[in-house]
């Protein structure tokens, strides 16, 4: 989905939503670029950008989530943003989305995060995105008090973002999933914001690693918002980050079974934990995915 569509997907979505889901087929399949979330390769950027950048789109990848926005001056790893989206055009690449800071205007007045809300948008509507993410949350944030504010923030973010015809989407870690006042963040999150200003981009290792819920039954609980995902594995002995096909994540048994209806893009990421080193990890990773996986999205 690119922003001309948006408008339609989201005013559409509820009604499809409604409507009776017939079983996956084959006849469903979208045409999904190969993504790859940037901050897996932050090493080799800041030693090499264009040279890595050159290095990703030779191994497949297609498309790029960004991180790092610098809103103050409206760039993109020290590039103003239509030189950066310039650059990506000339290598090949496309950007979709970009995990931007809102976490730190959790406090802020209205007036200065409306501000930076405003720089997000300009600099994603340069790069052409589809979405824009919230990635993370500090240590101190994760609490209760958090959670109970959070889906009215969330709401204001996405409705100045929506307006804006661009997407707006919250990504999770492991927090989320801890239970603050009888709930879990994450329910709070699908359960108290609007669905049509409020997206979500579901972490798959995150949600395999601490939900106790599947990432099949969190998806059900409201598919028409799961617009976008993360893939990555997981060591088998520290559960820490891991190159696909070398961890515990079955993603040969779990990608037929999650509902695809309301995807619109997907990244493979490894945040760490490199067997060698970031780039020799997307390698890997790359190449498992296109023999192994691909297949099923």
């Amino acid at each position: 989905m690119n922003r001309r569509t948006f408008t339609k997907h989201t005013a559409t979505g509820l009604a499809i939503a409604l409507l009776p889901k017939p079983l996956f087929s084959m006849d469903d399949k979208k045409n999904y670029k190969l993504g790859l979330q940037a901050f897996s390769i932050r090493d080799a950027l800041k030693k090499d950008l264009i040279g890595s950048l050159k290095t990703v789109k030779s191994l497949g990848y297609e498309d790029l989530e960004l991180y790092g926005f610098d809103a103050e001056n409206t760039r993109y790893y020290g590039h103003e943003a239509r030189e950066f989206n310039n650059l990506l055009g000339d290598l090949g690449l496309s950007s979709s989305s970009c995990h931007y800071g809102f976490s730190d205007y959790l406090e802020a007045s209205t007036d200065d995060l409306n501000k930076y809300i405003d720089a997000c948008i300009k600099g994603a509507d340069t790069l052409e995105h589809s979405y824009i993410t919230w990635p993370w949350m500090a240590p101190k944030q994760r609490t209760e008090k958090t959670f109970k504010k959070l889906p009215e923030l969330l709401n204001h973010i996405g409705e100045r973002i929506t307006k804006a015809g661009l997407g707006f989407a919250y990504h999770n870690h492991d927090f989320e999933f801890a239970t603050y006042d009888g709930k879990t963040g994450y329910e709070r999150i699908i359960t108290e914001t609007d669905a049509s200003l409020v997206k979500l981009q579901l972490d798959l290792y995150w949600a395999v690693h601490s939900s106790e819920k599947t990432p099949q039954e969190l998806i059900a609980m409201a598919p028409e918002r799961f617009v976008m995902w993360h893939i990555k594995d997981m060591d088998k002995i520290t559960r820490d980050y891991s190159e696909l096909g070398n961890g515990s994540i079955d993603y040969k048994q779990l990608l037929p079974k999650l509902d695809k209806s309301a995807l619109d893009f997907y990244y493979l990421e490894q945040g760490g934990n490199f067997a060698i080193n970031d780039m020799q990890s997307i390698t890997d990773s790359a190449i498992y995915f296109k023999e192994k996986l691909q297949r099923y999205l």
